[in-house]
């Protein structure tokens, strides 16, 4: 093989590494959202009219890691025997702006409404329960207590802050 055919198959061997290196440190999860475009090209064309620009955008739910079970001194089971599961998404979002006719001109003012996506915290319901026997007690030679049994269920919790922006004003 000759030295410039090495060096040449070196250079595509290097670029392909690192070709391969970037897409390993950019996952394709990163994204918080995914844009999804309403295409209305064609009536803009087939009806000769200004049409709405109009996109949306869906959140990438992402489970996080429930809390492990916590032991409590005098309970037979830990605390949370069902633990909460933590779910970071988003609300979906939605983006429209439109033309309006100018009443007045020829030009066309328009109207807009945008609803980014909202930051979305949940956690799922679980459950709680104790056994209707106390941890075994040396007064009473080892044996348990009886005792009435517990049993709790967690709510599940919802945390967001929607928003929206309306807006009005000259220009297509």
């Amino acid at each position: 093989m000759k030295p410039t055919t090495r060096g040449t198959l070196a250079a595509v061997m290097t670029g392909v590494a690192a070709t391969m290196g970037a897409a390993v440190a950019t996952p394709a999860v990163a994204a918080g959202t995914v844009p999804v475009p309403v295409p209305l090209d064609g009536v803009e064309n087939a009806l000769n009219v200004k049409a709405p620009k109009i996109s949306g955008e869906l959140p990438v739910p992402m489970p996080g890691g429930p809390r492990g079970p916590r032991y409590v001194e005098g309970r037979l089971i830990p605390e949370h025997v069902l633990p909460q599961l933590p779910v970071n998404g988003g609300l979906p979002g939605a983006n429209v702006h439109t033309p309006l006719p100018h009443v007045l001109g020829d030009g066309f003012d328009h109207f807009g409404v945008g609803a980014p996506a909202a930051d979305l915290r949940t956690l799922t319901p679980g459950l709680s329960l104790d056994t209707p026997l106390t941890a075994p007690k040396a007064d009473h030679f080892g044996l348990p207590d009886a005792k009435l049994p517990q049993v709790a269920v967690l709510t599940p919790l919802l945390k967001t802050v929607p928003a929206a922006n309306l807006d009005m004003g000259a220009g297509a």
